[in-house]
């Protein structure tokens, strides 16, 4: 058998322990903290407000307005997207600076901090302690949510990239659902129980506080950025279940040496520099338009629309959040789909297919909605089934596929800095959209998936003209695509001066 057939066999056979181990050390205390800090937060929100005006009562001697009340509620929802975005912007620096895994270490320090407050909130009775503890832990998921897929991107093997950076969207999923089955009523979702619903994060965090130091740092990180090619080889070792590969080494020599070379040209490491960056131009602009469109395109409204969904379709009202935990489970089984798929079928027909869907999807319960309201029967069970099946598409494709965008089609020396203008734009749509719903519910009606609609079918379209398959492509054979797009012909044997 030739060398090369040889050793990519042993690179299939050795699915390493080691490599699987790292991606759940790395994800319970990573991007699992996103989704199960998103649905926790549901569940005791008619407890939260209480204590808000008692709290306030207790000081004052008079009680809130309740759209007092509202305001306060929309501040500690909102404190997460606005941490999110703050931890977006720390993740660039602290991926260089520390490393990857260190990074996701040192995050949990926010987490830990933020889940003392929640834990003192009731006896020191102060709400606003529970908004800065959401504020705390949306830095925890904003730096988790950039370094983890650069984690796992830089440390996985070119045959299982994708489906490995895949994972992040699955663990947002099964944190998603663990909260709300955490939520329930017969769990931790009671009114003398909520504040510890709210600080049970702290628990996957410390778990990986236990077990992430046990793994190896990212591979790329120890050659490219520290210059380490010893450890670089001992971690690849650790990570493949044996020998290094040859060809892997290879390649990120390669990438080292144009790292060396890019670093005196100027070397694309800020945001700004992306942006001046004309050979980064299509890569930049695919990357902000698939992280805005991951949360412009609505999905988190829709799971906090589906309580009103199941409460049309006759379902007794105690009896809804058992009936929404299936939203969250059909994000996960979505995920599990998307990463037996994603290196069989590819990034852009997941990604762009998934779009299409939710267009599709946005219609149909459009149009239940208004059959509903003339008094069509079966349409509350069409609505339902549109919800499920719009956040089916949403984790099939979008979900996933956007986080691993920035670690294949930037280079080492580009990437913090892209997943930095990515996640603040992520946070900042999450934020924009979790204002204007509500306005957009009242405004609209039944209409009021419409501008969805038309955020999931402009993404299909723009991504699917814009977007090449990386599937099992190289850096150098991404980049030669990007190239092109640029205008950018290179010399044979030229290297590229910005990154990506």
């Amino acid at each position: 058998m030739p060398a090369g057939a040889a050793e990519q066999d042993n690179g299939k056979a050795s699915s390493s322990k080691t490599l699987a181990l790292t991606v759940c050390s790395a994800a319970i205390g990573g991007t699992f903290q996103y989704g199960y800090n998103l649905s926790i937060i549901n569940s005791p929100t008619s407890y939260i407000q209480m204590f808000i005006n008692d709290t306030y009562t207790e000081r004052s001697g008079s009680s809130l307005a309740t759209t007092h009340v509202t305001l306060v509620w929309t501040l500690i929802v909102s404190a997460f997207s606005l941490g999110g975005l703050l931890g977006a912007l720390l993740a660039g620096p602290m991926a260089v600076r520390l490393g990857r895994k260190n990074s996701l270490l040192f995050n949990n320090l926010f987490l830990f901090l933020g889940g003392l407050f929640f834990l003192l909130c009731r006896v020191a009775r102060s709400f606003e302690m529970i908004i800065l503890a959401r504020f705390l832990v949306g830095i925890n998921s904003g730096v988790s949510m950039n370094i983890q897929p650069m984690y796992f991107g830089e440390s996985a093997p070119k045959h299982l990239r994708g489906a490995v950076a895949f994972s992040s969207a699955g663990f947002t999923a099964l944190g998603i659902f663990s909260g709300q089955v955490v939520g329930l009523t017969e769990v931790l979702g009671t009114e003398p129980l909520w504040h510890y619903l709210l600080a049970s994060n702290m628990l996957p965090g410390l778990i990986q506080v236990l077990t992430l130091p046990w793994f190896p740092e990212s591979p790329r990180y120890l050659l490219i950025d520290k210059g380490d090619k010893e450890a670089c080889v001992r971690a690849l070792e650790r990570l493949r279940g044996g020998v290094a590969p040859t060809s892997e080494m290879k390649e990120m020599l390669e990438e080292q040496q144009m790292y060396t070379n890019s670093k005196s040209t100027g070397a694309a490491k800020t945001p700004w520099s992306l942006f001046k960056d004309p050979d980064l131009r299509f890569q930049l602009r695919t990357v902000m338009m698939a992280s805005s469109s991951m949360m412009l395109c609505g999905n988190d409204s829709i799971y906090s629309y589906a309580s009103y969904i199941f409460l049309q379709a006759n379902i007794p009202a105690d009896k809804i959040q058992y009936a929404t935990i299936g939203t969250g489970a059909s994000e996960l089984t979505a995920s599990i789909l998307s990463n037996l798929l994603i290196e069989r079928v590819g990034r852009k027909c997941l990604l762009v297919g998934g779009y299409a869907l939710m267009s599709c999807w946005s219609i149909v319960f459009t149009v239940a909605l208004t059959l509903q309201k003339q008094g069509f029967e079966g349409m509350p069970y069409l609505s339902m089934a549109c919800v499920f099946a719009y956040i089916l598409s949403f984790g099939l494709g979008p979900a996933g596929v956007t986080g691993v965008l920035p670690a294949e089609i930037f280079d080492q020396s580009a990437r913090p800095a892209a997943y930095m203008v990515a996640g603040s734009l992520m946070w900042l749509s999450l934020l924009l959209v979790g204002m204007i719903f509500p306005f957009m519910v009242k405004g609209l009606g039944n209409f009021c998936l419409l501008p969805f609609f038309a955020v999931c079918l402009l993404s299909a379209v723009l991504l699917g003209i814009t977007f090449p398959e990386t599937k099992g492509k190289s850096l150098a054979e991404i980049t030669a695509k990007f190239d092109k797009k640029n205008g950018r012909i290179r010399e044979p044997g030229e290297e590229r001066g910005g990154g990506g």
